[in-house]
């Protein structure tokens, strides 16, 4: 069809409006226009899809169900925060249609460098060719070298121009239009380190390759067979692979590639110790889930959840209240926020608990209960699932059971009766304890209740808790809550199966007055931190402090992006993206003398220099919602997170109008005393010097997973999504 295909956008029950969807020729855009005005609203990229989903899969196609069939429904999940598409087709078939020839576009996910420049090149050209003839004039290309970030002198555009117009008409097309981009992008810093390494200049041996591998990569083992590797995965020429060689365009290709990345790809899949108890990892963990916007108004939403998971979070929040007609329903008690049926979160979590993207996530998740004032139909709820939500301890099982041990299990955080040695050895028949709460809701809702109906009323309701406490109590396993009365408390009568939650403030005091029992606490029992209730629009605190004396469960909100975001996504990127990441072995031994406050009290190797040469810049995105012609003036900071003698932050100056090749040359040097905690921060930034920069992109990592030598850092959004073919070229040097 021409015009498109006619389909229903779906925001809520009462708002859905007709919309014409297409697919644009170069099979990588869909735009849709307004039946009625015929004005296109909005576009979107294949590459900005990471799925799709058929059905009523989606709170809005939920509240639908009755009006229209699953088979004409599906959702379109953006990457990122972005909000979800829900859309309506005429039939079933036009549903299958574009369902199935989305999810073909987005599956060869495997975007090489060569195949990120074709794309790059092709949505450049289109964007620039204003009449769609399929021909560039040079009025056209100046126009393209500023929606490109380029401010290039006029004479030497046209000098480009004229090179690649080998037919003389005036106008570039086709092959030429592709001469004249990699006349634009050559990269005379790779093409020099490439003629440092090779005798002709215009290729490397299999033994030159070699050198460069172990001189500059620093790679000392099996490094003949890597060059082999690399050589017969990146070189473009089939001749050149025959004889063992690299061009100097597939020496940029390897550059570009995961084995170029900053990032040690041996890191980016499951390699540390699953078999350890869970208080010695960091565990990814999110507050208040169910929320995708502000704690007081904000809407609570099963996505949430979908989100945190496939972004590796492995700890939970459920908040649990009394709904209509006796439903539990999830909302952020005492205030405006929406809800969502109890019912509904148990479902999303059966589907998604250990799925990331298209990765299984085999090790546990951890339910963080906030309030469960419905407890019967909640049970009910958690039994009506599959095993996941049954863990029952089997006899003589540990204390402090491993991920491995736990895998595919969920556990529940929250009351118990009893003590876990009595649901391994049998009935107990200790008092239910009293937990700290995020906000102290359970309690006031229990004076709420005690003041309803009568002496009969409350006498008959407290009977009927304690007879079904017992079902939630046998649902808490290895997490069971208990007050935080003090380090020497915790240490006589606590047991490494019950966890303390503690808020942003409170942690903070005891890192600063008793940081060195904070980590040997942390090393035989869990910890959660929630923020404080006065970040009512959903900021975050910086996690790092947190981690600094060993603290697992540091809960943030995931639906706000920001530096404390990139740290948590930074460090749990590696393992394979689990949501667990092993703590440095002197957190993990409970007469540890290490202080955060004190790095001399670390036993091991003196401080280490770690030395970082940005070289240059690619392809840097342009500053959402600037002006049109605007190109910006990037620069680059470092930034160090780790214990307070680490941290630290440098940057280089800015380069005026150059946002598509920037080279900065400059070398930044930093000092790291616990090199185990510290995470690295790369952002770019568009400076202004009447106002604060604007963030250009950024990309966070951990300094064990740093690979040193020439690599290029592929930048990330500021919703943490990749922003091809943007990077940052740098050379690293770590020495002691």
């Amino acid at each position: 069809m021409q015009q498109g295909t006619l389909m229903r956008k779906v925001k809520s029950k009462s708002w859905k409006k007709q919309r014409y969807f297409k697919l644009q020729d170069d099979c990588m855009t869909i735009w849709y226009q307004s039946k009625r005005t015929g004005k296109t609203e909005s576009a979107f990229s294949i590459s900005d899809v990471e799925t799709v989903r058929e059905g009523h899969q989606s709170e809005v196609l939920q509240s639908l169900a009755e009006e229209f069939p699953p088979e004409r429904c599906f959702t379109i999940v953006f990457y990122g925060r972005r909000g979800n598409l829900d859309l309506i087709a005429g039939s079933a078939e036009e549903a299958q249609c574009w369902v199935q020839g989305l999810r073909q576009l987005i599956e060869p996910r495997s975007l090489t460098f060569a195949l990120v420049s074709c794309t790059w090149i092709r949505d450049w050209f289109q964007k620039a060719d204003k009449n769609k003839d399929g021909r560039m004039n040079f009025k056209e290309v100046q126009r393209l070298l500023k929606m490109m970030n380029v401010d290039m002198n006029e004479d030497h555009a046209l000098r480009l121009f004229q090179d690649a117009d080998k037919s003389e008409s005036g106008t570039l097309e086709g092959e030429e239009f592709v001469l004249f981009y990699k006349a634009l992008t050559q990269r005379e810093e790779v093409l020099s380190l490439f003629q440092e390494f090779s005798e002709d200049g215009k290729k490397l041996t299999l033994l030159e390759l070699v050198d460069f591998l172990r001189e500059e990569q620093l790679e000392d083992e099996g490094t003949e067979e890597l060059a082999m590797e690399l050589i017969d995965k990146y070189e473009p020429s089939e001749t050149a692979r025959a004889r063992h060689v690299l061009s100097a365009d597939g020496f940029l290709m390897y550059l570009c590639s995961p084995e170029g990345s900053i990032f040690n790809p041996q890191h980016r899949v499951l390699w540390q110790d699953m078999s350890q108890p869970l208080c010695h990892y960091f565990i990814s963990s999110s507050h208040n889930t169910y929320l995708i916007e502000d704690q007081i108004r904000g809407q609570s939403s099963i996505e949430g959840y979908i989100r945190a998971l496939k972004r590796g979070c492995r700890c939970l929040e459920v908040d649990c209240w009394d709904g209509p007609n006796g439903e539990p329903m999830v909302y952020h008690g005492h205030t405006f926020t929406s809800k969502i049926p109890f019912r509904e979160v148990v479902s999303t979590l059966g589907k998604y608990a250990f799925k990331q993207a298209r990765t299984l996530l085999p090790h546990p998740l951890l339910g963080a209960e906030g309030s469960w004032w419905c407890w019967p139909p909640a049970v009910q709820d958690l039994k009506g699932q599959q095993a996941p939500w049954r863990h029952w301890a089997p006899q003589g099982a540990s204390l402090s059971p491993t991920p491995q041990e736990l895998k595919h299990k969920i556990l529940l955080k929250g009351k118990k009766i009893g003590r876990l040695e009595d649901t391994l050895d049998g009935p107990g028949d200790e008092a239910a304890d009293v937990s700290d709460d995020d906000n102290g809701a359970e309690a006031e809702e229990e004076r709420r209740r005690a003041k309803v109906g009568g002496t009969q009323h409350t006498s008959a309701l407290q009977k009927d808790k304690e007879t079904l406490a017992q079902a939630l109590s046998d649902c808490v396993i290895y997490c069971k809550n208990v007050p935080f009365r003090g380090f020497q408390e915790a240490r006589s009568h606590s047991r490494p199966s019950e966890i303390s939650s503690l808020s942003e403030a409170k942690a903070r005091k005891l890192i600063r007055d008793e940081g060195k029992e904070f980590v040997c606490h942390n090393a035989w029992q869990l910890t959660r931190i929630y923020p404080s209730g006065m970040r009512t629009d959903s900021s975050n605190y910086s996690p790092q402090e947190m981690w600094n004396v060993g603290c697992q469960i540091v809960a943030l909100n995931f639906q706000t992006a920001g530096m404390e975001m990139d740290l948590c996504d930074g460090l749990f990127s590696q393992n394979g993206c689990c949501g667990y990441v092993l703590k440095p072995p002197f957190m993990r031994d409970e007469e540890t003398l290490f202080n955060p406050s004190d790095p001399s009290s670390r036993e091991g190797p003196s401080p280490i220099t770690l030395t970082i040469q940005v070289i240059s810049g690619q392809q840097l995105p342009k500053v959402a919602n600037s002006k049109d012609g605007a190109i910006i003036d990037p620069l680059v900071r470092v930034e160090i997170h780790g214990v307070p003698a680490d941290q630290a932050h440098q940057e280089t100056k800015y380069i005026e109008n150059n946002g598509f090749n920037p080279r900065w040359d400059e070398t930044l040097q930093f000092q790291l005393h616990v090199p185990e905690l510290a995470l690295v921060r790369f952002v770019v930034e568009d400076y202004d010097k009447t106002s604060r920069n604007d963030f250009v992109g950024q990309f966070t990592l951990a300094f064990a997973n740093i690979k040193p030598g020439y690599r290029h850092i592929h930048l990330l959004s500021k919703d943490g999504t990749s922003i091809p073919p943007s990077s940052l070229f740098v050379h690293i040097r770590i020495t002691e």
